[in-house]
Parts: structure tokens; sequence; C-alpha cells
């Protein structure tokens, strides 16, 4: 799964490395301690057809709310959507087929235990040091005073790295693979839904502070001193 993370690409840089029209009230980065329900930087993409597709940098709050949800917490916390029944659930598969949107991040977190239960956490990031970019799908949520746009990061079974760690990881796309997952380059999207390679991926032990969810700053992602 992916429980939290961390967004430290400031908002004019992830608009200029997916050629996305930057929406006016982004998300405040950086965010080391980005937690479920907290608005996001998202990517979409409207493709019409016989047009250009036209890319979009906008907020998103993190918790996809399906449509027969009276209230946002009218039901389960929707965080993650799994690779292997997204196109079945009813919360997701419309989503699946037509709104689907990439989610930028520095890096995430992840938990182990020690022999005594406690919780031990690790900070993961690509190893060539590019951002992470997660797939998500994204749901307008209508029953508010206003319209709200929420997502979910999809999720898959761990490559044989990261399931030394937890045996969930989140789908991580390749720069190539972008367009596919948009939809602005056809069908096929499903294949993407995969572990990342075993050395895409470097993570380092972190400070149990961040364990809370009201911890903030750059300390959270440094390495722990032993």
């Amino acid at each position: 799964m992916c429980g939290r993370f961390a967004t430290t690409l400031p908002n004019d840089a992830m608009a200029q490395l997916f050629a996305a029209a930057p929406s006016n009230d982004l998300p405040d980065i950086p965010n080391y301690n980005v937690c479920p329900t907290n608005r996001v930087a998202a990517v979409s993409s409207d493709v019409l057809e016989g047009a250009d597709p036209q890319r979009r940098l906008q907020p998103m709050r993190w918790g996809f709310i399906p449509h027969w949800y009276k209230t946002p917490s009218d039901g389960p916390l929707l965080i993650n959507a799994r690779a292997e029944t997204i196109a079945e659930k009813p919360a997701f598969k419309a989503a699946a087929r037509a709104r689907r949107c990439l989610l930028p991040a520095s890096g995430f977190y992840e938990w182990t235990k020690d022999a005594d239960g406690n919780r031990l956490p690790w900070y993961i990031t690509r190893a060539d040091g590019a951002p992470i970019v997660f797939a998500g799908v994204w749901q307008d949520w209508e029953k508010g005073e206003e319209p709200l746009r929420t997502c979910a990061i999809v999720t898959c079974a761990a490559n044989r790295a990261i399931s030394e760690i937890h045996h969930r990881m989140p789908v991580i796309l390749e720069p190539e693979n972008w367009p596919l997952w948009l939809g602005e380059a056809g069908k096929g999207a499903a294949a993407l839904m995969r572990p990342a390679a075993p050395d895409a991926l470097v993570w380092h032990r972190v400070d149990p502070a961040v364990n809370s969810n009201r911890a903030s700053g750059a300390a959270l992602i440094e390495p722990l001193e032993s």
C-alpha cells in the first residue's frame, strides 16, 4: 500500500516536467508528510477527439470518494486502489477506464515492526534521484456545497526488494508510459499496473517522528543515525 509520502518538487517545476498547465490553487510545497485527506498535486489529461491532449496540474483530495457516498466519511477511506481488482470494484472501475492521473512524489514511507511491535518507518525514493510518479485514478464527488475532486493511488504486489519491507507497493510509472496511463496513447494502460524493477528504488530508516501525522519538516526524510 501507500499511506504517506513526501513532495518537494516546486509546483512550477512539476508543471514543466509534465508539460501541464498549473492551477492557481495548488497545495503548498514542500510537504514532507503528505497524509490521507490532504490536498495533493495531480496531473490529468483532457483527451478530445481530433485535438491535442491538454494536461492539467491540479489539486485533488487524497482519498477517493465514490459517487454514492452521502458525505466524505460515509464509508472506508479509499486512498489506494488494488491493481488486481480495480477494473471490477464498483468504486473504481469507471475511473480506471476513463479518469486516470499521475501523482508526483519525492518519496514515500513504509513501515516494519521490531520484536516489541514498534513501528519502524522507512523512506523510499528512486535510485536515480528522479521524482516518483504514482499511477492514480480520480473522481469528482458532487454532493457537497462544491464539487470535490478526489484521487487514489494504484497499488500492486511488491517486487522482491520492497517485499523485505511490505508486501504491497504503489504502481510507479516511467516517463515513456505517462501518455498511455493518461489515455493519450490509446488503450493498454492495464499492462502498466506492475511492480517497478527491483533495482529502481532505494530506502533508508528515518526517525519515528513521522509516525505522527502532525509531524513536518525536512528532518523527517533524513537517514536515521545509528
